[in-house]
């Protein structure tokens, strides 16, 4: 698809700009082993299994299928994957995303994808499944197409992956029926962490040359993503963890495209990260209404925002030397340039990614996303903490 025109006084431009460059990264397929997670000795493990929603930032494989998106092989290549894995992977990273260090520090093997089991009864889903789909959004795909909006190359939004959810837990789980609600599936789910990445970032980016408005895209995205949840506690779902959105205007990409007047505090596009902030205190509020809805279940909020933000006020704090360039890209003040992403021949990758909270212009180093994940496990950027819910879960059995 040609590259669309640019704006950059609009904070819906530049998520559009994110959604074109998320979308170009599609990798080989390569679920990883227990051992390969390096789990070292054998832990108690409070949760046996985990399932992951999410986008980009949490997609092990999804868009890797041959029903995914297409035209975007470059990202498969080298250096991708180079930290971790030593090869391109199904992940958005040059090595481990969140997910990842989640399920290391439950003594759990990295998640497969659910589009590349290689049969139903795979032993590889044994501890969980990934259903996150990069480029997918919160609200449906007809919505996108009823109005018009062409950057939607991905029909995957929230609700097509509680669709193979249920279908899941039917094949594999005997919960049989696509709303069951007791017995069998409330057994299935009992020792199960359901982890929802970040969604809806995409949702904002479609608007792009439409009428419908950020007020519009924001309700729509948030009520689905409330329904959703509500689904998956009405199946049985115990223990949740939500993440917001991250400060997207941190991204070299946003920096890329915007104005130099269009910054906040820290330094990133201010725009996006208003915007983006405004959509996270809306679903923390539908959270909280859960959660009286649902007391018997514990629904941990993740904040993406301000701890992805407080890096940004500190990054060396956190073993980082550069906040905004880019690892691996080309050009321009960022190391990044639409037209010379990483992994195509025009790019170049900086010799320690470790020093570099950005990957890609998009997407975050290995060593960012372990930061983050740490703060989420062990920090104070979930609400209530995660150990709240390790403890409730261990005492309950």
């Amino acid at each position: 698809m040609s590259p669309p025109s640019l704006s950059p006084s609009s904070s819906s431009v530049v998520l559009a700009a994110l959604v074109v460059v998320a979308l170009a990264t599609l990798f080989f397929s390569a679920p990883a082993s227990a051992s390969a997670a390096g789990a070292g000795a054998p832990r108690p493990r409070p949760f046996k299994k985990i399932y992951a929603f999410g986008d980009s930032f949490t997609d092990t494989g999804n868009t890797g299928s041959t029903s995914g998106p297409s035209g975007f092989a470059h990202v498969s290549n080298p250096p991708y994957g180079v930290t971790f894995f030593h090869r391109p992977t199904n992940r958005y990273s040059d090595g481990r995303l969140v997910i990842d260090f989640v399920a290391q520090s439950l003594s759990l093997p990295f998640l497969p994808p659910y589009r590349n089991f290689s049969s139903p009864s795979s032993s590889a889903a044994g501890h969980g499944v990934n259903f996150a789909v990069a480029g997918s959004t919160a609200i449906s795909h007809e919505f996108f197409v009823k109005n018009k909006m062409k950057l939607d190359i991905t029909p995957q939004s929230i609700q097509t992956q509680l669709l193979w959810f249920n279908k899941y837990l039917e094949s594999h789980e005997g919960c049989k029926g696509a709303a069951a609600s007791g017995g069998a599936c409330r057994d299935a789910l009992k020792d199960a962490l359901v982890w929802v990445g970040e969604i809806g970032v995409n949702d904002y980016a479609y608007t792009l040359g439409s009428k419908v408005s950020g007020d519009t895209i924001r309700q729509l995205a948030i009520n689905s993503v409330a329904n959703f949840l509500e689904s998956l506690l009405k199946r049985g779902v115990k223990y949740m963890v939500v993440q917001g959105l991250p400060v997207s205007g941190c991204l070299p990409l946003a920096m890329y495209l915007s104005p130099e007047n269009d910054r906040d505090d820290i330094g990133c596009v201010k725009s996006v990260n208003t915007q983006t902030s405004a959509h996270n205190a809306a679903l923390l509020a539908k959270i909280s209404g859960l959660r009286k809805r649902f007391p018997g279940s514990v629904i941990v909020y993740a904040d993406y925002w301000n701890a992805y933000r407080s890096v940004m006020k500190a990054p060396a704090k956190y073993g980082f030397k550069e906040p905004f360039k880019a690892c691996c890209g080309a050009g321009g003040p960022y190391h990044f340039t639409p037209f010379e992403t990483c992994g195509t021949q025009f790019s170049n990758t900086c010799p320690r990614p470790s020093q570099y909270i950005n990957w890609d212009g998009v997407h975050l180093t290995e060593a960012m996303y372990k930061v983050i994940a740490n703060m989420f496990l062990n920090g104070k950027y979930s609400q209530p903490p995660f150990s709240y819910m390790v403890g409730k879960k261990q005492r309950a059995g």
